[in-house]
């Protein structure tokens, strides 16, 4: 087979695009969500595949800038849009592009590479690991309700359209960005990624509504949902379906969920991504009536190995000299020594003993403080050359807040 690779030319997007939504199956975008995704993507960082004319494989990337643990941002590249056609399925189309793309990444200022992945499994061999999960809920509330807080009367709640709301909205959410690792700051235009609500993808629900959490006049969160009529034998059933909700302050977050729980006629809320340790885990009576889940989100890939982990902090002092696999990226391969605190962190290349063996994608699902080494190394990826190593940079690579990526990209 011969392919070549190129850059995506602008007026090739249209091609593109259908031949992403074909890989992926089902009905066409709406023209509404088509257009946003044409504004947003980056044709000098989209790789397009072709064979005999034709497109065949597609890939791309966003420009990020992406929560460390220590609160600082970092450029990320944003992999996205990555397909290939059925009829050139295990031909090495996928590799080439994966080949490329990191090149790419090598070559600018972004030493870390992140995506969401439809099938967790195949990007693994590329050096992704799963940094983040999202959790996912059910909530029954006519068995469970939200704890009253002091000062809980005193937000005013407002509903307004999303649109009228969207500034107020975005920013209660760019001051929440630096508390949480793998929050992504919002770059010009993916604001409005958060207000698509095409009919055809409502699933037989109310369009998008917003409501507006205020003190003493000050914004103070927010959140948007839709209703989706439902009836059972004893009456109206609706299903509030949320699909954000942030707030600044733990009184005004219970307010929020205290007034979704209240929604006349209805009597479920159902959820698709909040933080593993929401605090909605404390603020309802009963959890169990939560109906949780949860499932990979953000995966990370190291991609200079020694920049990436100088550019986060530590939760405790570590020194250690880490022995890194990387078959994929060479460059990383071999002895990095890693010495860090609260304060900052240096990595640089060593001849000195080894004291932890792991590949980088161990190490990127450890990177922002959420899936720890010490769990990775109890199921065997990584190994502990000099007794106490593990010990020392597992809690130094674990944060006190779960990371979470707050949407797909």
């Amino acid at each position: 087979m011969t392919t070549q690779t190129r850059v995506l030319e602008p007026e090739h997007w249209d091609e593109f695009y259908d031949r992403l939504e074909r890989a992926f199956g089902g009905p066409a975008d709406h023209a509404e969500e088509r257009e946003l995704w044409r504004g947003l993507t980056e044709t000098e960082r989209s790789l397009a595949v072709w064979d005999d004319g034709g497109i065949v494989g597609t890939a791309g990337a966003f420009s990020f800038r992406m929560t460390l643990p220590g609160g600082s941002l970092l450029p990320v590249a944003g992999v996205t849009m990555v397909s290939v056609q059925p009829t050139h399925r295990r031909r090495g189309v996928l590799t080439s592009m994966m080949r490329r793309q990191l090149d790419d990444v090598h070559e600018g200022p972004e030493p870390v590479a992140v995506l969401t992945a439809s099938e967790p499994a195949i990007y693994g061999r590329f050096g992704y690991g799963t940094a983040t999960l999202q959790m996912r809920g059910d909530i029954d509330t006519t068995r469970t309700f939200v704890r009253e807080l002091p000062g809980m009367d005193a937000v005013r709640l407002r509903l307004v359209t999303p649109e009228a709301a969207r500034e107020a909205c975005e920013a209660v959410y760019a001051r929440r960005v630096p508390d949480r690792p793998g929050m992504l700051a919002r770059q010009p235009g993916w604001d409005r990624q958060a207000l698509l609500d095409p009919p055809s993808g409502r699933d037989g629900a109310s369009p998008m509504t917003c409501v507006l959490a205020e003190v003493d006049g000050e914004v103070r969160g927010y959140a948007r949902y839709a209703v989706k009529l439902d009836w059972s034998p004893a009456g109206p059933d609706n299903i509030v379906k949320l699909s954000d909700i942030e707030a600044l302050d733990p009184v005004t977050y219970a307010a929020l969920w205290r007034y979704l729980t209240s929604i006349d006629l209805s009597s479920r809320i159902s959820f698709w991504n909040k933080p593993v340790d929401d605090p909605l885990l404390h603020l309802f009576s009963d959890v169990r009536r939560c109906r949780l889940s949860f499932r990979d989100s953000l995966h990370v890939r190291l991609v200079d190995l020694g920049e990436a982990l100088e550019a986060r902090t530590y939760t405790a002092p570590v020194d250690v000299v880490l022995e890194v696999e990387d078959a994929f990226c060479p460059w990383n391969a071999g002895r990095w020594r890693l010495s860090g605190d609260a304060k900052g962190a240096t990595c640089a290349r060593t001849t000195d003993p080894a004291d932890l063996a792991l590949s980088v994608k161990e190490l990127g699902a450890a990177y922002l403080g959420g899936s720890t080494l010490r769990a990775q190394a109890a199921a065997g990826l990584v190994r502990d050359v000099r007794p106490g190593a593990l010990a020392e940079a597992s809690t130094a690579f674990a944060g006190d807040v779960q990371p979470w990526l707050p949407h797909g990209f």
